[in-house]
């Protein structure tokens, strides 16, 4: 099926005021949707929870990432790209074969987080990350940008002066804010770069976060799909100018996302709530897990910096 015939399907049910689960793919290839009272036992989903504390011992995770050799040489051909001016924030994203005696059932039951989706026995994601929210006629998202261990000494201070993670942050929500325009009127950023805390395995992280709104017609619903298609690529997952960094991002990773870093969600009737698909766990047709992480790269990121913030960001949130 094509994306015509996906806007379609959404505006359709948008239309009918139809309560429904939505999933899309990063490259907007594949998709699930399913009015709520059709919903297979075997998908299991949570929108905007709030997060429980920490109360039960973090299991025991073996990570085989690729080699930093490796993760450099895309490193490098990325700062060319950046050089040349075709990219000025990239997200570079891998996937690292993991192990673990959990199934996706009981990753899914333990783990704490805003957003989290089991399908099937396919995959499991645990976001701290809205992409878009509709309600009483007004759209917001609120990119996340910047990650720093909450125990380092003035953690907060340090990430909100760090001016790398400033420039990075504010591209994002340049981005993001002209793509809240497309569909929206009287754009606005609301908050800049205010803190969350959130639980990454044994450790808290803490997340830098925008909030941007934008006006919506009040027959919204009848248009989510040309709304969510308008919007995806997520920015926050794909980097500025956004078509020309997706045709890098194409020509470097070397795997394909999939469902990872697309996008989840519900319509209920009269309001929307969505996830971008971030901390993200996969298995193949072998029952290997596979655990999908990544960051953002700008002119001034430290190759070794970088690699050792994907690695990190392969966790169990418990």
């Amino acid at each position: 099926m094509n994306n015509q015939e996906l806007i379609k399907q959404l505006n359709n049910y948008g239309s009918f005021k139809e309560p429904f689960f939505f999933m899309i793919s990063y490259d907007l290839k594949s998709y699930f949707l399913k009015p709520l009272k059709e919903l297979p036992e075997d998908i299991k989903y949570e929108i905007s929870a709030k997060e429980k504390k920490n109360s039960i011992k973090n299991e025991a995770l073996i990570k085989y990432p690729m080699s930093f050799e490796e993760y450099k040489k895309k490193f490098e051909y990325i700062q060319e790209q950046i050089a040349s001016g075709n990219s000025y924030l990239l997200n570079l994203t891998a996937k690292t074969k993991i192990k673990c005696d959990l199934s996706l059932d009981e990753i899914y039951e333990k783990s704490k987080a805003k957003f989290k989706l089991k399908f099937k026995d396919e995959f499991v994601c645990f976001s701290p990350e809205r992409f878009i929210k509709i309600k009483k006629d007004k759209i917001y998202t609120y990119p996340m940008k910047g990650t720093i261990d909450a125990s380092l000494p003035n953690a907060s201070a340090k990430i909100l002066g760090d001016m790398k993670e400033m420039a990075e942050h504010t591209m994002v929500v340049d981005l993001l804010r002209n793509d809240l325009g497309i569909v929206s009127n009287k754009v606005r950023v609301d908050r800049f770069r205010y803190i969350d805390e959130i639980q990454a395995g044994d450790k808290k992280l803490l997340q830098v976060s925008s909030k941007i709104s934008g006006q919506l017609q009040s027959n919204w619903n009848e248009k989510i799909g040309d709304i969510l298609l308008s919007l995806l690529p997520a920015g926050s997952i794909t980097g500025t100018p956004k078509r020309k960094t997706v045709e890098i991002i194409k020509d470097i990773e070397g795997y394909d996302r999939e469902y990872y870093t697309g996008i989840f969600g519900i319509f209920d009737g009269k309001s929307l709530d969505s996830s971008v698909m971030i901390r993200f766990i996969q298995k193949d047709k072998d029952k290997n897990l596979y655990y999908k992480s990544g960051g953002g790269i700008t002119c001034d990121s430290n190759a070794k910096l970088e690699y050792q913030e994907m690695i990190d960001k392969v966790y169990l949130p418990f």
